[in-house]
This record gives structure tokens, sequence and C-alpha cells, in this order.
């Protein structure tokens, strides 16, 4: 028995049943995958080609490595292939469908009826409690027996489509670790002073580097009505912490200061905004020299004065005071412990036949498929053995 329709537990639940075992996958949700249908802007950004253990988060990311190697990017992409999904890759190895998402959520649960697997959709799921060798599973349509029970009921990110705490209860209720648990891929938030200066750029994306601590990421930052978010935001937020400062580099791979010198010195006549709308969008460039205080034409501007502003622009301290948390989040950072399972099997080592795939796993990937991929290969690996 698979508990969630998501990716993850659907390619447990086929999987499983291409070796024979009977198959009942479990979702609450009406409808199955519905992650996979509004991911990527609805084309689904279903693996990446630089698939490492460095682009994983978890108390030990390294946990992830044995179920990535031998279910890989290749043997995903290889699926498709065979299934007829036509795809490309967009940036930074992200590959996306050329048409849309639904096309992989009708293959799956085809692949899943296909191979005997049996679909139930809009079931709510109770206690899983253990019955001789096996389990007993309580749903809304009776209690079901099983030798094996799969968890891949995802995380608490985007409870509107359904998420909760249901798979980390069920880990709990077997005595099954369970790390703290936070909003990742999620925009961050800022306090009212600097949302009066953020909030008049709503709508402008550059190409930035985004840091925190040690870790950065050179990626669009887009303002919003509520502060940052853009794939650069949303990359470092998974490794910010409350009390943390960011680093926006606004210009990555210019040299700001030679910018506006040489800006000064092929026409001295023109303003900060015109020479600042060399190294950012117009907007901002504008918004940023009314910020300074700076007024006049640049050849009145001292030199270190424009190397005080070229600083500022590749080191713009900010202090978020919180994320937009598990509402827009893309994943759930933390989750079942990995010391408690079997990294081949998925297996919990203290409870034979129950295994933990996908999001409730304590492993995060990066944006940009690397969830989808950890969601396939240890789907895969569960599937092998349960």
């Amino acid at each position: 028995m698979v508990l969630g329709a998501g990716a993850a537990g659907l390619f447990a639940g086929i999987e499983a049943a291409r070796r024979g075992r009977r198959v009942l996958v479990v979702d609450h949700a009406a409808k199955p995958a519905e992650k996979i249908r509004i991911s990527g802007g609805g084309r689904c950004n279903f693996t990446n080609l630089e698939i490492s253990a460095d682009r994983y988060l978890g108390r030990n990311p390294r946990f992830a490595l044995s179920a990535l190697k031998r279910f890989t990017q290749w043997d995903f992409i290889a699926r498709m292939d065979a299934a007829g999904i036509a795809w490309h890759e967009k940036t930074l190895g992200q590959l996306f469908c050329d048409g849309p998402a639904t096309q992989v959520v009708d293959w799956l649960t085809g692949d899943l009826a296909a191979v005997g697997g049996t679909l139930w959709t809009g079931c709510s799921l109770g206690a899983v409690a253990r019955q001789g060798n096996g389990f007993a599973v309580e749903t809304d349509r009776g209690v079901q027996e099983a030798a094996a029970v799969i968890v891949a009921t995802g995380g608490k990110s985007i409870p509107k489509m359904g998420a909760s705490g249901y798979g980390y209860r069920v880990a709990e209720s077997f005595s099954l670790a369970v790390t703290e648990t936070r909003p990742a891929l999620v925009p961050l938030t800022f306090a009212e002073q600097e949302l009066v200066w953020l909030k008049p750029l709503a709508g402008v994306a550059v190409q930035g580097r985004v840091s925190c601590g040690k870790t950065g990421f050179d990626e669009a930052v887009l303002f919003t009505h509520r502060g940052l978010s853009g794939p650069a935001i949303l990359q470092i937020s998974s490794y910010w912490r409350e009390g943390q400062a960011i680093s926006v580099n606004l210009c990555p791979g210019q040299d700001g200061a030679a910018v506006l010198r040489a800006a000064k010195a092929s026409g001295g006549k023109g303003h900060l905004a015109g020479a600042l709308a060399r190294l950012v969008p117009e907007r901002l460039a504008r918004h940023l020299a009314e910020a300074s205080g700076l007024s006049g034409p640049l050849a009145e501007m001292p030199g270190a004065v424009l190397d005080r502003v070229a600083a500022g622009l590749a080191d713009w301290r900010l202090m978020p005071v919180g994320s937009e948390g598990y509402r827009t989040a893309e994943v759930t950072l933390g989750g079942v412990d990995t010391d408690g399972l079997d990294a081949r099997t998925m297996e919990a080592k203290a409870v034979p036949g129950l295994y933990f795939v996908g999001e409730v796993v304590d492993v995060t990937g990066w944006l940009g498929g690397y969830n989808f991929q950890w969601a396939w290969s240890s789907g895969w690996a569960a599937g092998q053995v349960a």
C-alpha cells in the first residue's frame, strides 16, 4: 500500500506492481500528482542534468546518493522518451516538458494501471498500525491490510493542495525521529522600513547573486510587494535562518566602479541614474539614484563617492524577518530522519515493511528539478523491494 499519489508515490507503486506485487495507491486529494501538474509553470521541471550530493540539504545530504546513483536522471529521461513526452533544457541543466505537465501525470497513472496497480483518490487516511507481520491502515473506505506500506505523503508545503504533516505523524507513531521542518524554496519577507523601499520596485527583475554565509546563487532576483522572490531568493531561503542577513549583488560579473567612473569620464553632464542604468534595469537605476541622495551631474561626483555607490550595488545587505511560509514554499526542509532509514531501500530500520520516500524524508534539493529526481529515485528504490 502506497500512501500518497504524488511523484514519489506513483513511481514507487509502478515499480512494485511491475514486480508482480498487488499495489494500492491512496491519496486524500481529488486528483493525483497536483504538484507535478502545477510545477514549472505547468511544464513540469522533472529533473536536472547536474544531479550531485552537494545540491541536497539535510542532516546527512549524502544519504540521497545511493538512490540517486541507482536510478539516475538519465534513467528517468529514458522513461520520458519511451513514453513519447518531448522535453527541452531551459537553463542550468533544468529539464522541462515541451507540452503541459499533465502529460506526465497521465503517463504515470496510466502506467500504474497498465501494470495492475489500483489508485484511490479522494480517500482520507488515518492511523497506520502493526498487524501481525504486516500493517493495518485506516481509510474512509475501511481498514486496509498490507504486507508493506510506503509513505509518500510529502511535506507541509502548499497546504491549499492538501499538504499536511500526516507522514511525519506516521513516522512518530512508530517512534521514528523527525527533524525540524520549515518552509524552503520560498520568497523572503522584510520589515516595514525595508518594504517601503522595496514595494515601488514590484515587478522588476534583475540577474543577481544572493548569498548567505558561504553559500550563494547566481540567478534572477524579483522585487515583489511583499519582499524579494525569484530563483536566487528561493534558493538561498533553504540556507537562511532567522537573525541572518543576506547579501544581494545586483551586478555580478561587472565592475560597477569602473562602469560608473567611465560614465563620468565620457559624459560628465550625465546623471547617476543614467550611469546606473548601464548596470541594472532603468527603473531600479532611478530608484537607487534617488535613494543615494546624490544629485547633480556625474562630473561633480568624486570617484570615491561613485566607488561607494558601486560597492553598495555589489554587497547590498538585507535582514529578512521571515518567509511567506508553507503557503508558497515549493518544498519542506527537514522530515523523517535519515538515520532511521536504509539508504538503499528507504525502509525504516526498526520497522520492517515500512518505507518513506520523497519529500517526507529529510532530503531537500535545490530549485530546478532536483526534488523531482529525488522523488523518482527514492520511489524507485522502495519499489524494488517493498
